[in-house]
């Protein structure tokens, strides 16, 4: 892993989680796993989400959701804006039970990032226009290489990003190399 002097992206607004601990000391970063989220189903904007990974859901309305202790490192909005809840450098509990080519626990050596979509809805242009340079700059801070889907590290338990994600809007790594997936 290359030694990284900040772990927040530059010009993202921050909303700090309290839902991530320290990595296992000997976790070399090399996963970035995509996801969906809309709360409530299907619908998009409002700051739900955000409350969701900040404990702050109120718990009349969202009784379940708001015991949930979940976050990720990342979230694209519908309109391109970048929100970071956790610094790279930290575990943000995003994957829950997975596990990727044999490796069990994929919080521990993963990033997580949230688009803020469903399974029934197309990604906007500037979700992709945006993940693509965050992408490059978390090769640039990890050394990470491969990429993958929430449905393949939790198979059978979950479905994000969903039919709606296209791959092929992902743009390779610099120097030419491609995105292990």
């Amino acid at each position: 892993m290359q030694t990284m002097s900040e772990g927040w992206l530059p010009g993202a607004r921050r909303v700090e989680s309290p839902n991530a601990d320290e990595r296992p000391e000997s976790s070399a970063i090399d996963l970035i796993v995509l996801h969906h989220i809309s709360l409530p189903a299907g619908r998009f904007g409002g700051d739900t989400i955000e409350r969701l990974f900040t404990n702050a859901l109120d718990a009349a309305l969202w009784p379940d959701l708001a015991l949930l202790r979940v976050s990720a490192h990342f979230l694209i909005r519908r309109d391109g804006e970048i929100v970071q809840f956790v610094d790279i450098r930290r575990r943000a509990w995003h994957a829950g039970v997975s596990a990727w080519r044999g490796r069990s626990a994929c919080n521990d050596f993963s990033v997580g990032i949230e688009l803020e979509g469903d399974t029934a809805t197309s990604f906007e242009p500037a979700q992709y226009a945006r993940l693509d340079p965050l992408l490059a700059w978390l090769h640039s801070q990890t050394g990470a290489r491969a990429l993958t889907t929430h449905s393949e590290i939790a198979a059978g338990r979950k479905i994000d990003p969903g039919p709606t994600f296209d791959f092929s809007r992902v743009v390779g790594l610099p120097n030419g190399h491609r995105w292990q997936i």
